[in-house]
């Protein structure tokens, strides 16, 4: 709605875009908090892609992760582009700009495995750190700037004719395939590619791919993260033409 009110894309359509749905989750927050309180403590990461006119942006909060296949005129392999940043503290920069933005409080790293994120108010709003909230929820102290925050990184890219898909998945698959692994699958059978991570989620934990199917997925989640992943051909016949669509958008929102 907001990319047709304002008949255009660009990063501060996509910032504003990600602000909207925050500030409608927060007010669901407000609205269930004294017969659901612990609906504060819910969030999720969040990737969107939207092309317009050739040039595809890519938004995310959180660490799921767009990974692009481009295959070379005269090649047969398609190689793999990473189309955006992950918000995970694992990775150095990233509990670098949380010590930078809270200096005085050096254990806000090891509160959420994600420094981005929809939701998860209950550490963006002191409000909320108070009963009926769940002690296990609440801070031993209170924090006056937002430990998370929602805003988005958007990437611009744009399409060349090389480039034939986009894989838009969560940190579940990621964590057991690296960028390339998951483009030489979709290259070949996009089918493959989430039977090939829960193979080796099943190899991590020393056990057959077939146990580990029959294990319900609520138990399940216990072995492995949840996947979930969109992908995303392109006509690299479109992308040569001129004038392209418009617009079209594809996005994921992945819950933790």
């Amino acid at each position: 709605d907001i990319v047709s009110e304002r008949r255009e894309v660009s990063e501060s359509v996509l910032k504003k875009a990600f602000s909207t749905t925050e500030e409608d989750f927060l007010s669901l927050v407000k609205k269930q908090w004294m017969n659901n309180p612990q609906i504060a403590s819910v969030g999720t990461c969040c990737l969107a892609g939207v092309l317009h006119d050739g040039v595809l942006f890519v938004a995310n909060a959180g660490d799921s992760r767009a990974v692009l296949g481009r295959v070379e005129r005269g090649s047969k392999r398609a190689s793999a582009v990473q189309l955006s940043n992950e918000h995970n503290v694992n990775i150095a920069s990233v509990r670098e700009e949380l010590y930078a933005l809270h200096p005085d409080d050096s254990q806000v790293v090891i509160m959420k495995h994600v420094s981005r994120s929809i939701g998860d108010v209950y550490l963006k709003r002191a409000e909320f750190q108070r009963e009926p909230l769940l002690p296990k929820f609440r801070l031993a102290e209170t924090f006056e700037k937002p430990i998370l925050n929602s805003e988005p990184e958007v990437t611009v890219h744009k399409l060349q004719p090389e480039d034939h898909f986009v894989i838009f998945a969560s940190d579940g698959l990621w964590e057991q395939l690296s960028n390339q692994e998951a483009v030489d699958i979709v290259h070949g059978i996009a089918k493959r590619l989430l039977k090939a991570a829960l193979h080796e989620a099943a190899k991590k934990r020393e056990m057959r791919y077939a146990d580990l199917k029959k294990i319900d997925p609520g138990v399940r989640r216990h072995f492995h993260d949840d996947i979930t992943l969109i992908i995303v051909f392109i006509d690299s016949h479109l992308v040569s033409k001129s004038p392209l669509p418009p617009y079209s958008i594809k996005g994921g929102v992945f819950p933790r």
